[in-house]
């Protein structure tokens, strides 16, 4: 699904999503700034309503993250926690993705090379 498109025709934020070991993993391609905001919150909260409280997101797509989006994952991952689901980050690269090291988040967010490492954390397996 796309999302959001640059000038030129050429999408600025593909997200797609599939069920791995019975969790949703959401596939993130492109950027997640001001301009894709609005519209990577509604998929989250729509994915989240459909699919359940446990997510992993893939952000190894991602060319750039800004501060707004690293906020909308924050707040994705306390929402999942709540309603006892489990949240994983997988793919983040520190140089598309800056933000969450800058702002200490980092080492607070349940980061994982893969989905296999992110399915065991979660007592689960592809």
């Amino acid at each position: 699904m796309t999302v959001s498109e640059n000038g030129d025709g050429s999408a600025a934020l593909t997200l797609e999503s599939a069920a791995v070991g019975g969790v949703n993993v959401i596939r993130v391609t492109g950027l997640l700034d001001a301009t894709t905001r609005d519209q990577f919150a509604d998929y989250l909260a729509a994915e989240a309503a459909e699919h359940g409280a446990d997510m992993v997101l893939d952000l190894s797509g991602v060319t750039f993250m800004d501060s707004r989006a690293l906020g909308l994952i924050v707040h994705q991952w306390q929402v999942s926690t709540a309603e006892g689901g489990r949240f994983a980050l997988i793919g983040v690269e520190y140089a598309k993705t800056r933000v969450m090291w800058i702002t200490g988040l980092a080492q607070r967010l349940p980061l994982y090379d893969t989905i296999d490492d992110a399915l065991a954390a979660f007592g689960r397996s592809a």
